[in-house]
C-alpha cells in the first residue's frame, strides 16, 4: 500500500493518532495501566525474568566505571524524559518499551558473557571499516556498497535491534521473523519510515542501535527533547559505550562465523565519538562522507522532526533545527580534533561525486584505504545500486521539496 502525502514535517499517520487517541482513553478509564517511567521501575520490570542473577549479569564482562556509567545515563536520561520530553500517551508507551528493551539486552548479554566465555578480544578481528559522516550525508549508499562486497561483514537489521546471539534451533528465522514484525509495526504507526530510512530484517543495517543499548544520547534526541541529557552526555567521556559496543561486536562476529572479515561500520554518532572510537580500534579504515551543510540539516531536520511528531503533540521545529546545526558543528568539529593526529588510512566521499560517478568514486576510495576492489564485488555493487535506484527512499527527495517553508 503507499504511503500518504506527507504535506507537513510533523505530520502523523492515522494509525499513530488512533493509537495514541486509544492509550489515553484507556488509561482514563482504568482499562490499562499507564507506564511508569521511572529508573528503578523500568530496571524492575527488566530484571524480573533474571530473579536473584540480575545483578550478576549486570557485572559480568564489565568494568565497575561501566556499570556505573550505565546506571547513571539511565536515571538521567528517564529525568529528562519526565521533565522536558512532553511525551503524548504513544510516545510515553513507545519510551517505556525501549527502555525496558535496552535494559533487558543488557542483562541478557551478562548473562551470556558469564556462560559462554567467549572471547572478548576485539584485536580478533580485522581492523573494521568506518563510514564517518552526517546523517543524510550518503552513509547509507556508501554503508551499503562497501557491506556488499563479499570480502567484508556488516551487521543485519534483525542484529542490530535483538543483538543477543542464540543458539536455539532456527534462531536466525525467529530473528528474521521477529525484525519483519518490528518493521511492519513501525510502518504501521509511521507510513513515511521505509521513504527516510529503508530496512530490511536481514539486511544492512547501521550500529545505532548497539550504541542505544549503552544508552548513547544520539537515538534518543533524534525523538525526543531531552537537551539536559544531551548536553551532559555529549560533555561525557564515551568510552564505556564503545567498550560495551566492542564486545557486542565481538558476540555477533563469532556467532555468525564472521569474524575473519573486516566489518563495514556506519552511524551518525561516530563522528562525534571519533577520538575514542579510534581508540577502541587504532587500526581503522576511515571513509568521510560530505555533503553541503544545508543540504544535511534539510534532510536531518525531516528525519527527526518525523519521530518526533509521533511521540509528541508538542514539537517545536525551530527547536529541533537549532540541535541540528549545533550536531552538526559539534561533530564536524570533533572530526577535525580526532584526525588532526591520526594517521591511518582515510579517503572522502563527496555526495555530489556519488551521484555523478558512484563506480568511479568508491574505486578510488578503495584505492586510497589499500583494498582490493573485485569483479565479484563491482557486480554486486551494481546490482544493489540497480536495486536502490527504485527503492522506496527516493520519496524522501520528494517529501523535502514540499518543506521548503516549513522550518
Amino acid at each position: 500500500m503507499a504511503a500518504p502525502v506527507r504535506d507537513h514535517l510533523l505530520a502523523r499517520g492515522k494509525q499513530a493518532d488512533r493509537a495514541n487517541s486509544f492509550l489515553h482513553r484507556a488509561w482514563g478509564k482504568g482499562w490499562l495501566r499507564p507506564p511508569v517511567l521511572e529508573p528503578d521501575a523500568l530496571w524492575a520490570v527488566a530484571a524480573k525474568p533474571f530473579g536473584d542473577g540480575a545483578k550478576a549479569a549486570e557485572q559480568s564482562g564489565r568494568a565497575p566505571h561501566e556499570v556505573c556509567d550505565f546506571r547513571q545515563r539511565r536515571e538521567r536520561l528517564v529525568e529528562a524524559v519526565r521533565s522536558e520530553a512532553n511525551l503524548n500517551p504513544l510516545g510515553q508507551a513507545m519510551a517505556y518499551g525501549q527502555l525496558v528493551r535496552v535494559i533487558s539486552n543488557r542483562l541478557k548479554f551478562g548473562q551470556y558473557w558469564a556462560q559462554k566465555d567467549f572471547p572478548r578480544d576485539v584485536e580478533l578481528m580485522p581492523a573494521p571499516i568506518l563510514i564517518i559522516g552526517h546523517m543524510r550525508s550518503g552513509t547509507t549508499r556508501v554503508h551499503h556498497l562497501f557491506a556488499a562486497d563479499p570480502a567484508h561483514s556488516h551487521t543485519r537489521y534483525c542484529d542490530a535491534w535483538r543483538p543477543v546471539p542464540s543458539a536455539l534451533p532456527g534462531n536466525l528465522a525467529l530473528r528474521r521473523l521477529n525484525g519483519s514484525l518490528a518493521l511492519t509495526m513501525l510502518a504501521a504507526l509511521n507510513p513515511w519510515f521505509q521513504s527516510i530510512h529503508p530496512a530490511q530484517s536481514g539486511g544492512v543495517e547501521e550500529e545505532l542501535a548497539w550504541l542505544a543499548g549503552a544508552l548513547n544520547h544520539s537515538i534518543y534526541e533524534s525523538q525526543w527533547r531531552i537537551p539536559s541529557f544531551s548536553a551532559w552526555s555529549e560533555a561525557r567521556d564515551p568510552s564505556p559505550i564503545y567498550s560495551e559496543f566492542a564486545r557486542i561486536l565481538t558476540a555477533d562476529a563469532v556467532h555468525r562465523d564472521v569474524i575473519l572479515k573486516p566489518r563495514v561500520m556506519k552511524a551518525p554518532q561516530f563522528s562525534e565519538d571519533l577520538a575514542t572510537l579510534l581508540e577502541q580500534f587504532p587500526d581503522a579504515k576511515i571513509i568521510l562522507t560530505q555533503r553541503e551543510t544545508e543540504a544535511v540539516l534539510k534532510s536531518a531536520v525531516s528525519l527527526a522532526a518525523n519521530q518526533f511528531a509521533i511521540q509528541t503533540d508538542n514539537a517545536d521545529l525551530g527547536e529541533i533545527e537549532a540541535l541540528w546545526r549545533h550536531k552538526i558543528a559539534l561533530r564536524e568539529s570533533r572530526v577535525a580534533s580526532a584526525l588532526s593526529n591520526w594517521d591511518g588510512a582515510v579517503t572522502r566521499l563527496n555526495f555530489d561525486e556519488l551521484n555523478a560517478d558512484w563506480e568511479g568514486a568508491i574505486e578510488r576510495a578503495y584505492q586510497e584505504l589499500d583494498l582490493t576492489l573485485t569483479d565479484a564485488a563491482r557486480s554486486i555493487m551494481r546490482k544493489t545500486m540497480a536495486k536502490s535506484a527504485k527503492g522506496s527512499h527516493t520519496q524522501h527527495s520528494q517529501q523535502l521539496g514540499r518543506f521548503a517553508d516549513q522550518s
